[in-house]
């Protein structure tokens, strides 16, 4: 899970290699250069994010968000024991952890991720997984190559055309098939990301569309992040050839203590933080 969670999350960005602290900002933000923005940021932080977040994630495990739902007991995708040589692909996928579980439940699944240095720790956790560094904008793979496609905070907030990245999905999966994935829940895109009382309170509009941006001291992006509202996300899909055919809103678990960036009980418990869009090709 990159944010993509899994892939992986988007909320919490790191540092750059550069001594200086980037400054954060709105700005726009095209496709060249938030492609570019988060291949660099995710290579620089992955072996932060696995050593801080491996533990919760496991080498083997499919959780679609840091609220810790778990893909076993949810079935987004189907029932475990349909998924038994079906082909699916992984899109943000991190170190592999959801394409790992879904080996073990007879699929047949391929990671693709945005960062050489994330894939490099799927292979630390073991090989024997087809993995693909790509752009999800840029599939390299044919027409109807897959049954189910599925993202676990990966690939789809960053990106600056969504749009784009939905189509590749459609193109590449087979008539029926499945694509879900997780996102921050836009409505956190409303509040400051911080995982205490600080961040109960309205700082910005839910409906300001404007890229929250790090750039370094030349005015280079090293982190993009893209908004879009719930109806936003819909339309996009629709435009891309889906059918939305379910919206998940995780509730916080009694067992979850962890705080994860901007995540937490105290929030998670009073506003979503997580959304899972599942949609069917027609």
């Amino acid at each position: 899970m990159s944010q993509e969670i899994h892939g992986t999350y988007s909320s919490e960005p790191g540092e750059p290699a550069e001594s200086a602290e980037p400054e954060a900002t709105r700005r726009a933000a095209d496709e060249a250069e938030s492609s570019r923005a988060s291949r660099g940021w995710w290579d620089r932080n992955a072996d932060e994010y696995q050593s801080d977040h491996g533990g919760f994630l496991g080498d083997d495990r499919f959780v679609w968000g840091p609220e810790g739902l778990d893909e076993a007991e949810a079935g987004l995708l189907g029932p475990a024991a349909s998924l038994k040589g079906l082909d699916v692909l992984e899109i943000g996928a991190g170190a592999a952890q959801c394409s790992r579980w879904l080996a073990a439940q007879g699929a047949r699944p391929v990671a693709l991720d945005l960062s050489h240095r994330q894939l490099q720790h799927a292979l630390r956790i073991g090989e024997g997984l087809p993995l693909v560094e790509a752009d999800a904008g840029r599939l390299p793979f044919r027409d109807a190559s897959f049954d189910l496609a599925c993202s676990a905070y990966g690939a789809v907030p960053f990106v600056a055309d969504p749009v784009r990245v939905f189509r590749e999905v459609h193109r590449v999966l087979r008539p029926g098939g499945r694509w879900v994935f997780s996102v921050t829940h836009p409505v956190r895109w409303a509040f400051p990301d911080e995982p205490g009382p600080e961040g109960l309170s309205v700082a910005a509009s839910y409906f300001d569309r404007v890229p929250y941006v790090e750039q370094d001291e030349a005015g280079n992006a090293v982190y993009v992040e893209h908004h879009r509202t719930l109806g936003d996300r819909v339309r996009d899909l629709v435009a891309g050839g889906f059918r939305l055919v379910d919206l998940v809103e995780p509730e916080w678990p009694a067992w979850n203590n962890q705080e994860w960036g901007g995540w937490s009980p105290l929030r998670g418990n009073l506003i979503p933080g997580t959304a899972i869009f599942v949609c069917e090709r027609d």
